[in-house]
């Protein structure tokens, strides 16, 4: 097979490593790729979000499979093009794809279909968003509509702070994301990610996993795309999972195919395990970043025939997939001022190492310089993951290789994985 992989980041990385070890794939091309992926797959120089170019390079490839990595690409209907020219595609076409892309698209959606989750009510003015605010009660849940790369979420604990969020977010700071706002009720629980792969008909559970979104130790700081993973989560025991799939994944599911836009590739649902049993807090239509990481590290089976059956409509003929009886962590690494105005360009030493076969770095935001100096180029920038027996001896490994990179520019949390630790 040859497959075309879209994206640049951390996620891509680990899916691309995953990928190339298939016995399936002759040519593994990824676009626009980093420096990392370019260590297992071709590199071509189209952006992510550049539709017709990733349809032409398909073309001119003549890829078996096209898959997606990242929610803009999805957002700017890729996987419609695709389709358009008879290449299959892992990833939602723009219309399923709303489930990430609008929030007020989803929460309606989850109305309509009797699928739980927090209460909830969207607004386009200040106006109407100060008024709501005398409805709900702190802490005030605030949302950005559209896409904003994992940040256009905000937990006000007073009044004030919600108003100056709703003022910040309708006000321009996520541009056209942040023309409407959802405001939530707030859900009290412990959250975490589960994932199923899907051929728009049939679903297969794909494992779970927990992100840290706080900056900093503590959950503290500003909201992230995600510091560090671990999986398995422990929050996601037997019965959490079997009550999400039926009330949450296989309805999903039977609701976009009966609204005619069924969801082929990975549904992520981020999920708060409540009182009341687990209630979505979100979905996105790609694996989750850092959650991919893990979840591939995990992964014994060859994800190749998965990605190729969700694309053709084909997943029923596939058993469940295996994981490794190990828990997988990761740590991400981030340039100092991440999220809000990370610096770019800090020379990296010492993460080409070898640090064993329980350790990979995953390059989320890196270039090399002309002289082979490996710079940071964004704000997630290295993704150090590990395998262990579990929890204690996964991070470990993980954060023994992070003390090994030298970096100065660059900053992490040095408590992923407490919840599971406290267990």
């Amino acid at each position: 097979m040859k497959i075309l992989l879209v994206g640049s980041g951390g996620r891509e990385h680990a899916l691309a490593w995953k990928i190339s070890q298939s016995p399936l794939v002759t040519d593994l091309v990824c676009a626009p790729g980093n420096p990392g992926i370019g260590k297992v797959a071709q590199l071509r120089a189209v952006k992510a979000d550049d539709v017709d170019g990733l349809v032409a390079l398909a073309r001119e490839m003549a890829a078996d499979l096209v898959v997606v990595g990242p929610e803009a690409a999805l957002e700017k209907g890729l996987a419609d093009k695709l389709a358009r020219a008879n290449i299959p595609c892992f990833g939602p076409t723009q219309a399923a794809a709303r489930l990430e892309t609008s929030k007020a698209f989803a929460k309606a959606f989850m109305e309509r279909h009797d699928i739980p989750s927090a209460g909830y009510g969207v607004y386009e003015t200040l106006g109407e968003a100060r008024q709501a605010l005398d409805v709900f009660r702190p802490p005030y849940v605030i949302k950005a509509d559209g896409l904003a790369a994992g940040k256009g979420v905000a937990i006000s604990p007073d009044r004030a702070d919600a108003e100056a969020e709703v003022e910040r977010m309708l006000g321009g700071r996520f541009g056209q994301a942040g023309a409407r706002v959802v405001i939530e009720e707030f859900m009290d629980g412990e959250e975490g990610s589960l994932f199923a792969l899907t051929d728009g008909h049939r679903a297969l559970l794909f494992g779970g996993a927990q992100d840290h979104k706080r900056a900093y130790d503590g959950d503290m700081g500003p909201n992230t795309g995600g510091m560090g993973a671990y999986t398995p989560a422990p929050v996601f025991d037997h019965g959490l999972v079997e009550t999400a799939r039926e009330r949450i994944v296989e309805p999903t599911l039977k609701g976009m195919a009966k609204e005619g836009s069924p969801y082929r590739g990975v549904l992520y649902a981020g999920l708060m395990a409540t009182a009341d049993g687990p209630k979505v807090v979100e979905f996105n239509a790609r694996f989750g970043d850092p959650e991919c990481q893990v979840l591939m590290m995990r992964l014994a089976s060859d994800i190749v025939p998965y990605l190729k059956a969700c694309a053709e409509g084909d997943l029923g003929r596939l058993p469940e997939p295996k994981f490794l009886n190990q828990t997988a962590i990761c740590v991400v690494m981030a340039a100092k001022g991440y999220p809000d105005s990370p610096l770019e360009g800090s020379i990296i030493r010492g993460a080409d190492q070898d640090f064993g076969p329980d350790v990979q770095v995953f390059h989320a935001g890196t270039t090399r310089r002309p002289d082979g100096s490996l710079v940071a180029a964004g704000g997630r920038v290295l993704n150090i993951c590990a395998l262990g027996a579990d929890i204690s001896q996964a991070r470990e490994r993980a954060y023994a290789a992070v003390r090994a990179i030298d970096w100065p520019g660059g900053f992490n949390r040095t408590d992923i994985g407490w919840r599971a630790l406290e267990r």
